[in-house]
């Protein structure tokens, strides 16, 4: 009796360590990397659209961190992301030149729209002067809603302060509210108090909670707004999948992934548009 109970714990030992090792090897044949972004390349949805297209073609999952730009830089400078794919050009040189990353390609672009109440009491819609409607908002003390978050958005926001010479850190807690959040949340903010916000258009395009919002100025050469993709630097962090995160790179910036993301819309507007040089 004793001999058949230790017969068949024996063989019970034997199961489980094979089902463990046939799930060890399950987990180490799954390819995955993991993309630090930003919120808006999240919440357009283009990643929706563009993640199953290269899965399928190199068998690589994509797990997306979305972010804002500065938090998602910080990934990267602590090697928690194998890719960083974000929209803040000065930032992502700076992470280049700082040995964190291996080299900055560009990918996309898309534009920028400050957005606001139809009732306007900065009476600046339907202009095409960006600083000049800063200038206007601030005067007014009109409503604005900053994501003030360090994204990306946040960064070229606070760049068109400085060159309207406006503090906006003298408005806080009457007309200039941070919301310290992505870019959906604060737009939510922003048609909730009915006040102006600067976004990306992607977001904009695919935001359904606009409530009395309108684009007021938008064109405006200012507004332009550059992504960038890297590879996270494995000579700082060895353990960065840099075979796998080279061909998430390298399709983005193909032919075949710069098509992907151009024939990416809602209804008949196109949020991204591809220039990647190679």
């Amino acid at each position: 009796m004793a001999s058949s109970r230790r017969n068949w714990l024996k063989g019970a030992m034997i199961a489980l360590t094979m089902l463990v090792l046939q799930q060890g090897t399950a987990l180490a044949q799954q390819k995955f990397i993991t993309v630090a972004s930003t919120t808006s390349t999240e919440q357009s949805g283009l990643f929706k659209h563009l993640l199953p297209l290269f899965e399928k073609k190199t068998g690589i999952q994509v797990r997306v961190v979305a972010l804002g730009t500065g938090q998602a830089l910080d990934m990267g400078r602590r090697g928690d992301a194998d890719v960083v794919f974000v929209h803040d050009k000065v930032a992502e040189e700076k992470f280049i030149a700082d040995g964190f990353g291996v080299q900055r390609f560009e990918v996309m672009y898309n534009d920028f729209v400050l957005v606001g109440p139809k009732a306007d009491p900065a009476k600046i819609a339907g202009g095409k002067d960006i600083v000049d409607a800063c200038k206007k908002i601030a005067a007014a003390g009109a409503p604005f809603a900053s994501r003030g978050d360090k994204s990306g958005t946040h960064a070229a926001e606070l760049r068109l302060w400085k060159t309207s010479g406006v503090d906006p850190a003298s408005g806080k807690g009457s007309w200039y509210r941070e919301t310290g959040s992505g870019m959906g949340p604060t737009l939510n903010t922003a048609s909730a108090m009915n006040a102006y916000a600067f976004t990306d258009r992607g977001t904009w395009l695919s935001f359904r909670n606009r409530g009395d919002l309108i684009i007021v100025v938008e064109g405006d050469q200012k507004l332009f707004n550059q992504y960038g993709v890297m590879l996270v630097n494995p000579a700082k962090h060895p353990h960065v999948k840099k075979d796998l995160g080279q061909a998430f790179v390298d399709w983005v910036i193909s032919p075949e992934g710069q098509q992907a993301i151009a024939a990416y819309k809602i209804g008949a507007d196109q949020l991204f548009f591809p220039n990647a040089k190679r």
